[in-house]
Order: C-alpha cells, then sequence, then structure tokens
C-alpha cells in the first residue's frame, strides 16, 4: 500500500466537505460523522484511511463543523503562529473571520459564525501558548502586532473553501490587535468589529500610573501563566492555579506592594522590563490608536457599556467618523453603547441589577448581521442603521442616535453647597440651581494608607454598584438635589469644576454621580478622576502650592441615565477609589518609584468666587 501524504488526506476531506457529491458517511473518532466520497488515489481507497489519518489534524465538532488545530501561520520574519480553523463541513465558498488573541485559542467555539456560513480563524498571538515568537505586551509601543495580523489576514483569505473576502472580530484585547493591523489595510480585509478598546492606554489606566486592581490581576492571573509555563520558571502553570493563589491571598500582597518599580520579576515575567520602562513615563501612550484612523479604510461596528472600563473606545469611533480612509469607513461605523460592563457585554443583568430584558442583546448574532451585509453583500439593513445606538438607564429602552456626543444636550448646571457639613449621605450637601452668594468650604483627611474601597465584584470589573456601603465614610463628601419632581435625562459626559486645596503637593479628586432611589439605593452612574499634578495635561505636570486653591477640571465617563421621579441627584467628591485606581501619595515624589505614605488635608470651596460646580448634559424632553 502506498503511503498517503496529509496534504492528499486533507484535500480529499475537503473535497467531501465542500458538497461534491453525495456518499456514505463513516463514522470518525469522537462519535461525530462526516460526509466523505469513495475515491482511490494511487489505487488506495480513501474513504476509510481518511478516517483514520484526519483524526491527527482534525476534530469534528456538532452540526457539521470542521476544526483543524493548530494550523501553521508563518510570519514575514519566519517566525510562526498557529491556529485553529472553524469550517462549514459542506457548501462554499464563504468568508472568513479572523480574531487573534492572547488568551488561549484553545476551547473557544464560533458555531453561530460558521452555521451562518462564515470561515473562522482563531490565533494564538505572537509568544503565546502555541504560537512561536516572544511575546510583546500591550505596553510596548513598538511590536510585531500589525504585521502579525496583516500576514494573518491574507493567510486566512487564502485558504480552501476561502472567498477572498476577510473580516476581522474580537473584544478588548483582540479589538486591540485590529486596530493595530488595519492601518497596514491588507488587501483582503473588508470589515471589523473591534469592540470596548480605548484609543488610548492612559484612558484605559488612568493619568499617571496604572490602575492595579485590573492590571496587577490581568498580568497575574491571565498572562503571566503561559510566561511562567514558556520560561519553565516557579510560578502557577495555568489561570486557574493563578486565580486560585490570586485569592488565595497573593492578590493582596501585590495590590499593596509599593513602589510599583520593584514589584518581582516574577509578576511580570519576560515582560518586566518593558512594563518597569513604561512606569518611568506612564504619560506616556504607548498606543495612540486614533492617530493612525486615518489610515484605516474599512467599516467597524463597535460595541461598549456605560459601565465598561474600556468605554473611552467611544474615541475611536468618532476617529473613524472624521478621519477614516474611505467613504465607506466614515459613513460605515456603528457605535452600540449598553448598561454593560467589560465583561457582561449584551448582557440584560450587571452586578445585582437587572436592566430588564430589552437590554439583552445577543452580539454574535449582531457580528453575524454585521459581516452578511459587509463580506456577503445582503440587503439586510446595516447600512441603514443609526451611526449610533444607546440604552437609556432608568427609563431602559433603547434609542438610535445620529452622532456622540448629542448635540441637542442641554448643559445644566448644578452648584455645589453646604454649611460645612457634607461628609456622609446624612450631611447637609446639597446641589441647588444657584451658587450661594457667601463662600463655603467642606474638609475632610485623605489617608492613603486607608482608601476609599472600590465597590465592585471579585473579578474586579466596573459594576453601577450601590454606594450605601460607604455611608459612614467621613472621607467622603455629598452633595444631592431634593427628589426629582420630572424625569431628567443625562446622556453624554457630566463634568465636574472642582475649586480646592490641599495640603499636599500632589493628591488626586475623584467625582462620582449617584442616581439615589427612595428606598436609599444609591446607584454608581458615572465617575472620572484627576491627578493633581497633570490637571493642566499629561505633557504638563505640575505641583501643587500646598493650601492655595486651585481649579481642577474632572470629566466624568459617558452615560445615559434618565432620574426618575422621587430620585435624587447626587455627587460624591472624594481623594481615592483603591484598587481600581492607584492611591495617590500625597507627595511630590515619583508616585510609582517611592514608598512614603502621606495624610492630605483635604478644602473643596463653593459659592461665591469658588463656586465649585457639577455639568450635565441634559436632553430636553419632547413634548408628544
Amino acid at each position: 500500500m502506498n503511503r498517503l501524504s496529509m496534504s492528499d488526506v486533507r484535500q480529499t476531506f475537503l473535497s467531501a466537505s465542500f458538497g461534491q457529491g453525495q456518499g456514505r458517511q463513516e463514522c470518525l473518532p469522537h462519535g461525530f460523522m462526516v460526509r466523505t466520497r469513495q475515491r482511490r488515489v494511487d489505487g488506495v481507497l480513501l474513504a476509510s484511511a481518511a478516517t483514520y489519518l484526519l483524526a491527527a489534524a482534525f476534530a469534528f465538532a456538532a452540526d457539521g463543523i470542521l476544526v483543524e488545530h493548530d494550523a501553521p501561520v508563518p510570519m514575514r520574519d519566519g517566525v510562526v503562529l498557529r491556529a485553529d480553523v472553524f469550517r462549514p463541513a459542506e457548501g462554499g465558498p464563504f468568508p472568513v473571520l479572523v480574531m487573534r488573541t492572547p488568551y488561549n485559542k484553545e476551547g473557544k467555539k464560533f458555531d453561530a459564525y460558521v452555521k451562518a456560513g462564515y470561515i473562522v480563524v482563531c490565533q494564538d498571538a505572537r509568544g503565546r501558548y502555541k504560537s512561536d515568537g516572544q511575546y510583546e505586551s500591550l505596553v510596548r509601543p513598538q511590536t510585531h502586532d500589525a504585521e502579525d495580523g496583516y500576514d494573518t489576514v491574507e493567510w486566512a483569505a487564502k485558504l480552501h473553501g476561502s472567498n477572498g473576502k476577510a473580516g476581522t472580530f474580537g473584544v478588548s484585547y483582540n479589538a486591540f490587535l485590529q486596530w493595530r493591523l488595519a492601518p497596514l489595510r491588507p488587501s483582503s480585509l473588508v470589515a471589523m468589529a473591534a469592540s470596548s478598546i480605548p484609543a488610548r492606554m492612559t484612558d484605559l489606566e488612568g493619568p499617571g500610573t496604572i490602575r492595579p486592581g485590573r492590571r496587577l490581576q490581568w498580568f497575574y492571573r491571565t498572562i503571566s501563566p503561559d510566561l511562567w509555563k514558556r520560561e519553565n520558571r516557579p510560578g502557577p502553570q495555568t489561570t486557574k492555579d493563578a486565580a486560585k493563589v490570586w485569592d488565595d491571598g497573593e492578590g493582596e500582597r501585590l495590590l499593596h506592594f509599593l513602589p510599583w518599580l520593584k514589584l518581582p520579576d516574577c509578576v511580570f515575567e519576560t515582560e518586566t522590563e518593558a512594563m518597569r520602562a513604561w512606569l518611568r513615563h506612564p504619560a506616556n501612550d504607548p498606543w495612540q490608536l486614533d492617530a493612525r484612523c486615518g489610515d484605516i479604510a474599512v467599516p467597524n461596528q463597535n460595541v461598549t457599556g456605560w459601565f465598561d472600563h474600556c468605554n473611552a473606545t467611544i474615541l475611536l469611533t468618532r476617529a473613524m467618523v472624521a478621519h477614516g480612509r474611505t467613504e465607506a469607513a466614515r459613513k460605515g461605523q456603528r457605535l452600540i453603547i449598553g448598561p454593560w460592563g467589560h465583561s457582561t457585554l449584551g448582557k440584560r443583568k450587571i452586578g445585582d441589577l437587572d436592566f430588564g430584558p430589552a437590554a439583552a442583546r445577543d452580539t454574535a448574532q449582531a457580528e453575524v448581521r454585521w459581516f452578511d451585509y459587509w463580506l456577503k453583500g445582503r440587503p439586510n439593513g446595516v447600512d441603514k442603521d443609526a451611526p449610533v445606538k444607546i440604552f437609556v438607564m432608568g427609563a431602559n429602552r433603547w434609542r438610535d442616535e445620529a452622532e456622540w456626543p448629542l448635540k441637542r444636550a442641554k448643559p445644566t448646571t448644578f452648584f455645589l453647597a453646604s454649611g460645612g457639613k457634607a461628609h456622609t449621605p446624612a450631611g447637609d450637601g446639597r446641589l441647588v440651581a444657584k451658587a450661594s452668594a457667601s463662600a463655603g468650604t467642606d474638609h475632610y483627611r485623605y489617608d492613603p494608607r486607608d482608601p476609599v474601597p472600590t465597590q465592585w465584584t471579585k473579578a474586579m470589573f466596573t459594576v453601577p454598584a450601590d454606594q450605601r456601603p460607604l455611608a459612614s465614610r467621613r472621607d467622603i463628601l455629598v452633595y444631592q438635589t431634593e427628589p426629582l419632581q420630572q424625569p431628567l435625562e443625562v446622556t453624554g459626559h457630566a463634568e465636574v469644576t472642582l475649586h480646592a486645596a490641599s495640603s499636599a503637593p500632589d493628591t488626586d479628586f475623584f467625582a462620582r454621580l449617584i442616581d439615589v432611589a427612595p428606598d436609599g439605593v444609591a446607584r454608581d452612574v458615572a465617575m472620572g478622576m484627576v491627578r493633581a499634578r497633570y490637571r493642566r495635561g499629561l505633557d504638563k505636570p505640575m505641583l501643587l502650592k500646598p493650601g492655595e486653591v486651585t481649579r481642577f477640571t474632572i470629566r466624568l465617563g459617558p452615560t445615559s441615565n434618565e432620574f426618575q421621579p422621587g430620585h435624587r441627584i447626587r455627587l460624591d467628591i472624594t481623594s481615592s477609589d483603591f484598587p481600581n485606581y492607584d492611591r495617590n501619595h500625597n507627595t511630590a515624589a515619583d508616585q510609582n518609584a517611592d514608598a512614603e505614605l502621606a495624610v492630605a488635608e483635604q478644602t473643596v470651596h463653593h459659592g461665591r468666587r469658588w463656586a465649585s460646580k457639577l455639568v450635565l448634559p441634559v436632553i430636553p424632553k419632547v413634548e408628544p
């Protein structure tokens, strides 16, 4: 008997799988069935031989989906990356959808896409899991991400059974990799569905440091285990084991470790020097994704949530609308913003809050519809969809919009006022329509050894948390309106002008917009912060003169919330939110290189010449 090459077997199987006749069914390993044809090559009946040999290279999923594991994808520099390829067992040719990920392709399923008539390629990024090369993390300004993405898209478009058209999809880091490759404009790339990644790393991390709750946990539990395994170093070798070690105490130790520049090498493994280089210059943005939007020629569907810590991705949509290279790119952008967090996109419930059945969206089917239009030319109405679709919380309904931010939003000002006792919700802090004619102040002490604890889940993702557990803290100033008589919709970015003084040469101020229900539930709506030394911009650091009243502008994150009758609008002012944000040390030293912590005495001024205020983008109510 002549020996068959794997390419012979693979080609025989693919020929059978793409509808070239009906033959008998062979029962393959794992109990799945696939149609084959009897065909002789060099006098050998392939139907049974293929059954045996294909098991080495292919696995079969239910419902006629063919999966090829670890297909080698050569890069231009000779490094080989590996991908799983998912195919419809019959029919074709098909467009190809590409996802590149650092999060391990093993075990991922794409049934909704394959059953809709797409070949799906899911690839381990360079230096991750089954792919060769060295991992290059997102703190590096120069990586192979763009070229690797280009080469992978072009490779995928030439797969057997492909019609030559390719799309890319994925959320978060998987979206980051798309935004990196898109400016190179691979000829096969027709459309993207890159969701939930900010345009700039400084929008992800905050001004001047890392957000330890996400970044340290992300590295230790998600990125480093594979690096430890590849380098044969001590440490948990799987994400599951790393999560257990983190939860058993290592997380608390690392979150409180000072200073960041002296974190143990094992935390970032082979990326230690790259991470330290960024921490030495944390005001620098290694991404600048928005700066390359003018080179991108394809449309994108961008999905994010009001409680997604990556919702600064909205800037990418705006940059594409303004500067996209082609008309299709400029007019083809779509932005969908729901009441979701980073890990709950498309879900109706986040944290303990249920936004109702209208909030739920099948994100996979939304992407299928998107690609059906752009890659298959189906007239399904995608081109007629509103450029922006938002979920208005409180009213709990979706609404189509022509742009973001909404041009019809009316800036509405509420001034801070009190009798000097705005501490806690039981204090006398108020939000009023007119600034007080007399000057007033409120004071609190910020101790970085006892920071305000972030109200979020164990997974350390932002949620619309009830703020009542913090009600007794004296380092939070609370200002609120009287109960509303009419509904009031706030859609856009609220902004706080804060006149404050500190005893420290550097400190932080946080502003949090809260919806207070009649039963006392105080739901987080949006928040923002400013690090004092960067109040004039990340490129213009300037320390404070202790005791001097300084104007701070705090832009809150995006939201759309209708405050209902009987509810109160509340603004909290404080100086920490740990471990969501790193603690400001209240010193003039490099916060990432120095471990000294000092107490800051904070004074918020309001009324008269120091009229601190909250400006809300209010949407005028349309009379029926």
